[in-house]
């Protein structure tokens, strides 16, 4: 009996024994990991404290800076709005373009700032890791340099489309002539501008593809008009009445306002054998030089029927005489074809084939 006792106590000593290895195992692993937290703890702590320092900063760095530019902007815009309907808003200051203007420049400042901000903090918490920055550099530089390539045309846009913005070039609502295309702008974009042509088609041109920019809104325009006449009029009398026409056009309305100066007669451009021309020209409103040529071309043509001034173009009758009463210079001369027996109508009949002997 006693060696059976002693048997069966042989497994309930090994298997308390197992217990007590593993509590001494966990006992030195624990021991182990915070001698480790003990001695790298304040390190940890350290790192831990600049990664969210760092966050924090470029978090509040950038929200003021977005703040300070849309309150930039908002300030800009009311500035527009004040002046808008007013005469000096309704010549000189476009709501919406300076509306548009100010969000694009606003979006850009934006874009940049956030960029600058969280890419410097990106870097900053990277060093702290003490991780090697000259691979990731080199590999942004490759990349950018194969995007360079491969999208420069949409960089020559952008960057276009920037500078086009800042210098306030164009706007919307301007007539402009861009070289590729011509119109009114309806939409200024970083990439692309929008114009409106002239028979209502829209044109999407590329900012990078513009070498040159006409604006023709921009201070004042010219309206310039050119009166043929005949070159035995009375340049007196055609002066008087071109005088006479530009003063009632300053006088009548809406013209008044169109026009930003006196119609003036500079003289005579050309004289010909048959024909003289005359310039006329006037400083208008920006924008309004075509409809002012338009009404001045009405009102001489009107004003030359009344005076009786003859335009050059005007078909001359056959019976008309001349000053002397003599209808013989308006009766064309005899033709020498007329006549069978004279020797260009003889020079000008065929020639009959010879006769074959019988």
């Amino acid at each position: 009996m006693s060696a059976v006792s002693t048997l069966s106590t042989l497994p309930a000593a090994g298997s308390a024994k197992d217990p007590v290895n593993q509590l001494d195992e966990a006992q030195r692993s624990a021991t182990n990991a915070a001698g480790w937290i003990e001695e790298n703890w304040s390190a940890w702590l350290g790192i831990g404290l600049r990664v969210v320092l760092i966050i924090v900063i470029a978090t509040v760095l950038r929200t003021v800076i977005r703040r300070t530019i849309t309150k930039l902007i908002e300030r800009m815009n009311r500035g527009a709005q004040a002046v808008d309907g007013t005469a000096l808003g309704g010549l000189l200051v476009n709501a919406e373009r300076r509306r548009q203007r100010s969000e694009a420049i606003g979006s850009v400042l934006r874009s940049v700032a956030s960029f600058l901000i969280l890419g410097t903090a990106a870097l900053m918490i990277l060093g702290i890791f003490e991780i090697n920055l000259a691979p990731l550099l080199a590999s942004a530089g490759v990349a950018g340099v194969a995007l360079g390539f491969g999208a420069r045309n949409l960089v020559t846009d952008f960057l276009s489309g920037v500078f086009m913005i800042l210098e306030d070039q164009y706007g919307v609502g301007d007539s402009i002539d861009a070289g590729v295309a011509s119109g009114e702008v309806i939409e200024v974009g970083l990439r692309v501008t929008k114009l409106r042509g002239d028979n209502g088609e829209i044109w999407y041109v590329r900012n990078g593809e513009v070498k040159r920019i006409g604006n023709l809104s921009q201070g004042w325009a010219t309206a310039g008009v050119d009166v043929t006449v005949r070159s035995d009029e009375n340049l007196t009398k055609v002066r008087e009445v071109l005088a006479e026409v530009g003063a009632e056009m300053s006088k009548a309305e809406p013209w008044n306002e169109r026009l930003w100066g006196p119609v003036e007669v500079l003289g005579l451009d050309a004289v010909y054998l048959d024909q003289m021309i005359i310039k006329i020209s006037a400083k208008t409103m920006p924008g309004k030089a075509l409809g002012v040529e338009r009404e001045l071309r009405w009102r001489i043509k009107e004003a030359f029927d009344a005076a009786g001034i003859r335009i050059v173009g005007r078909m001359v009758l056959a019976a008309e005489e001349d000053e002397d009463g003599n209808p013989a210079p308006a009766v064309a001369a005899p033709s020498a074809y007329s006549s069978a027996t004279s020797p260009q109508s003889i020079a000008a009949s065929p020639i009959a084939p010879p006769s074959l002997s019988k």
